[in-house]
């Protein structure tokens, strides 16, 4: 009868998902929920074991990682806008330099043939899609245009900072003093009119007259001895994927004190053979265990030369490595 039921109906629990329905599965004889009701309390000791042991030991820590040092305070680029990177661009696994003209831009020298080898003056504007020279370039590293110059066996390679007239014409003092054919790199970030920031690496052949003689690439190393320190990397590039590279100087043996340099403690250029396509790979602002950790994605396999400039007791050195990726 309806009172009886009501009488021996046992009192109604406030719903719990899960732990009630277990709980009365199990009053009723029910093994399927008894099972449950064991399973979710395994669940949640695992997760809280999980998680403490993850706390406890941590990520692997790779050769690359370790304590970190503070930023030199110029190490923030002048950036007042957007960053793109357009063809020609390095960036990433990208390559640039290889075209005198990309995305809009035109590196146009004044001369690319000299008639012996010796001390050249470098004259050169780099032309918007109008034909007319720019002028609006964001300051990157210290300077709005970087140029790298090296001979095409990657031999006397330079790092210089071009002045720019009031017209757009950039000049800078260069030492071509072995006959062959070079190459020149401007690497820069350009300001449109609206504001956008495009950062290129625009290529040109310069040739000196005279017998040239090219030099094979030395071996693949990871150390290079450079006016009485030591240079080494850690680290393995692998095509289109971005991995670390750390690199220390020595001196006696110990772990030199790296200098900023043009807003930071290191820089790294890398060409690759044959073609001399180049990536020019900013460096993280803070120092890793004394070293200067860079990211590099190589573009495909081949031979490479690795060219890091570091300022060690006030004097700016580059050490020179070459990279085989496989």
């Amino acid at each position: 009868m309806p009172e009886q039921q009501a009488t021996a109906a046992e009192p109604e629990v406030p719903a719990q998902p899960g732990v009630v329905r277990a709980q009365a599965a199990g009053r009723s004889g029910d093994p399927a929920g008894t099972r449950l009701g064991m399973f979710v309390g395994g669940l949640i000791v695992a997760l809280v074991v999980g998680f403490t042991l993850g706390k406890v030991l941590g990520p692997a820590e790779s050769p690359t990682q370790g304590a970190t040092t503070g930023a030199p305070a110029a190490s923030t680029d002048a950036m007042g806008g957007a960053h793109t990177h357009a063809p020609g661009a390095s960036a990433g696994s990208e390559v640039g330099g290889l075209s005198v003209s990309s995305g809009g831009y035109t590196l146009d020298p004044t001369a690319a043939v000299f008639a012996a080898p010796g001390p050249q003056q470098l004259t050169f504007t780099v032309n918007g899609a109008d034909g007319k020279p720019v002028t609006n370039f964001a300051v990157v590293h210290e300077k709005p245009l970087h140029l790298v110059v090296v001979r095409r066996d990657m031999t006397g390679y330079q790092h210089l900072h071009p002045s720019m007239a009031a017209d757009g014409t950039w000049t800078v003092r260069a030492d071509l003093s072995t006959p062959g054919p070079w190459r020149a790199y401007a690497d820069f970030t350009a300001i449109s009119a609206g504001g956008t920031q495009t950062a290129i690496a625009l290529g040109t052949d310069l040739t000196v007259a005279g017998d040239y003689r090219p030099q094979p690439l030395p071996v693949a190393a990871r150390e290079a001895a450079v006016d009485g320190l030591t240079a080494a990397y850690e680290g393995t590039p692998v095509i289109g994927a971005s991995q670390p590279l750390l690199f220390t100087v020595k001196q006696g043996g110990a772990v030199a004190a790296l200098e900023p340099y043009l807003g930071s403690f290191g820089h790294l250029v890398v060409l690759r053979e044959l073609d001399l396509a180049y990536v020019h790979v900013h460096p993280e602002p803070a120092l890793v265990n004394g070293g200067v950790k860079f990211w590099l994605a190589a573009p495909s396999p081949g031979r490479y030369r690795m060219f890091f400039d570091h300022s060690v007791g006030g004097k700016v050195r580059t050490a020179q490595f070459t990279l085989e990726v496989k």
